[in-house]
């Protein structure tokens, strides 16, 4: 598959290129708007990964400029850019997902191999622990046929616990994915986060485990398989 890169940053551009390249990818980079924009027209990729803030024509005009003339191929917004009303101009403007800097490769990598799935057409399943799903179409938790009502941050945590169960998580990586941008709170306020999740898991086949010096991982309980 075929990525473009638009980003205006040389050192940002060079080491995201190598980490996706490794992960199977092929990528052009250019580092305009207006560069970007012709490429979107006449040599589309598969998916585009688009800085905001970039000389020549900033993002939001390349996304809507690019979506009025026809470009259908799905774009990843990479941005600052973090709070809640940036996000959905970005969305609103025709960004099919939206992720704030800085952010984890592995989650990067799962985004957009997700949304090259879905614009092939393949429609995406659900994550499964034990009785717990994750109707990744919805977004919605199940336990059962129940669903389970999660707070956005808890949200973000068991996505990222649900992607590999039974596999310990490191405590830094969880907290930059549940508290991105978010300079002024404390670490520990990862550990209150899997705290209150623990809780709504209690007694449903699935454990929240804290792992000393390791991170968290969550299981299926014997009788919950």
């Amino acid at each position: 598959m075929r990525l473009l890169l638009v980003e205006d940053d040389d050192s940002m551009a060079r080491a995201l290129r190598l980490a996706l390249e490794r992960r199977g990818f092929e990528v052009d980079h250019c580092g305009n708007g207006t560069d970007a924009l012709q490429r979107l027209r006449f040599t589309p990729p598969d998916l585009t990964l688009l800085d905001l803030t970039i000389p020549g024509m900033d993002g939001l005009a390349v996304l809507q400029k690019a979506r009025a003339q026809g470009v259908t191929a799905p774009i990843l917004v990479l941005t600052a850019r973090g709070a809640v009303g940036d996000r959905i101009q970005g969305l609103n403007a025709g960004a099919d997902d939206y992720l704030a800097k800085p952010f984890d490769l592995d989650e990067l990598e799962a985004r957009v191999r997700a949304l090259l799935r879905r614009s092939h057409g393949e429609t995406e399943a659900a994550l499964q622990c034990g009785p717990l799903r994750l109707e990744r179409d919805s977004g919605a938790f199940y336990l059962g046929d129940q669903i389970l009502e999660v707070t956005p941050r808890e949200q973000a945590l068991l996505k990222a616990l649900m992607a590999k169960p039974g596999h310990a998580f490191p405590k830094e990586r969880l907290f930059r994915l549940v508290f991105p941008m978010e300079s002024a709170i404390q670490f520990e306020a990862i550990e209150v986060v899997a705290y209150r999740l623990r809780k709504k898991l209690a007694g449903s086949g699935v454990s929240l485990i804290t792992l000393r010096g390791l991170g968290y991982l969550l299981k299926a309980d014997n009788n919950g398989r």
